[in-house]
């Protein structure tokens, strides 16, 4: 069984992935390709933003983000500590300080309700992860920022394609970032990302900066990085996004199924589902007690699993010194009882039964 079943995918799109990348080749343009623009016109057509300027990863996305707001060495960016590091490392390479607000207990998401009591003169943007597939309460979050003259950024690294409020993940503050990691929702077979925004002249930044800030040809008019997306992942996606709202449907299917099958195991919590949004289940979390017990049987029963994440980042060395360790317990929480289960568009049926049968079983031995 796959953790993500991206074989069965390549399968169901091989001729238009193959189609999408002779394309390229046979052109030949490897960077900055035709392929670049068409793909950054659907994405933004897609979201309803007016701009998308695809690079080279998500994690380029944020760090890109951050320089087009032209944030000061010692600025303040607020953020949640119980998500992947390239959320606060890219702060930190901006020249910024994370600062860490706790979590909401059951979706794991920033509690916006702890974000004000954190803003000091020096904060300067506000950048929510939406976990897990499932948008942050980003209507709350845009408006303490619009209070305080806050800038917006949604790592929306594992969201593309989900809604709030009716509306997309990536189209809903000052920033949008997205990732195309292969196991993503929509993802390219390498890394690649994309920037979201309505502004014309953070839009304008942001194209420059992923050209080593150049304006035109050998001018550097901005400090920039190397933050293009390959004309080939952009054909990849491409190809994919033709079959993305089936995988869509699929998702909140098997989501939903999920969320039945495993309603009344003893010893099991689901992350939860805010009535107002929806998930694409970028992965399908639960929280168990005696975790390393459960996927150490789920393991011998040949069911793969992850935890999205074992520690927050105020825990992790590299970022200890921004943030008391004690100061975010319910994500250190989550972290000791978060554990993902195998989760993409293609799961049958009967891996999934498989699965819960293996969980139901593996939750009885580790309470026992």
């Amino acid at each position: 069984m796959q953790f993500t079943d991206l074989k069965t995918q390549y399968a169901a799109l091989k001729p238009r992935i193959d189609a999408r990348i002779q394309q390229v080749l046979d052109h030949g343009q490897y960077i900055m390709g035709p392929e670049v623009k068409e793909l950054e016109t659907a994405l933004a057509g897609f979201t309803g933003s007016k701009h998308c300027i695809t690079v080279a990863s998500g994690t380029e996305a944020l760090l890109i983000a951050l320089m087009a707001l032209d944030l000061k060495p010692g600025d303040e960016v607020i953020t949640t500590p119980f998500t992947f590091a390239a959320t606060a490392e890219t702060i930190v390479l901006a020249g910024c300080k994370p600062v860490f607000v706790d979590v909401e207990p059951d979706t794991g998401n920033i509690d916006p309700k702890l974000i004000e009591a954190m803003i000091t003169p020096r904060t300067q943007a506000i950048m929510p992860v939406s976990l897990y597939g499932q948008v942050a309460d980003m209507d709350a979050i845009d408006a303490i920022a619009a209070q305080h003259g806050l800038a917006v950024i949604e790592d929306g690294a594992q969201s593309f394609g989900a809604l709030y409020q009716g509306r997309p993940s990536c189209a809903l503050s000052t920033f949008g970032a997205t990732s195309f990691f292969p196991s993503k929702p929509l993802g390219c077979y390498g890394d690649g990302g994309a920037l979201f925004t309505d502004d014309d002249r953070l839009a304008q930044a942001a194209r420059e900066i992923r050209v080593h800030g150049q304006s035109a040809r050998y001018t550097h008019t901005r400090l920039g990085v190397g933050g293009r997306m390959d004309t080939l992942q952009c054909a990849v996606v491409l190809a994919k996004l033709e079959r993305f709202e089936w995988e869509l449907q699929q998702r909140a299917r098997i989501g939903a199924r999920y969320r039945g099958l495993l309603a009344d195991v003893p010893g099991l919590t689901q992350v939860a589902v805010r009535p107002d949004r929806d998930s694409v289940y970028a992965q399908y979390t639960v929280m168990v007690e005696h975790r390393a017990a459960v996927q150490a049987a789920l393991a011998a029963a040949g069911v793969p699993t992850a935890v999205h994440y074992p520690k927050p980042l105020n825990e992790q060395p590299a970022y200890a010194a921004h943030c008391c360790a004690g100061c975010t317990p319910r994500a250190a929480a989550l972290a000791d009882r978060v554990l993902s289960l195998p989760m993409s568009a293609d799961l049958s049926e009967a891996d999934q039964d498989t699965v819960v049968a293996a969980l139901r079983s593996a939750l009885v031995q580790a309470g026992g």
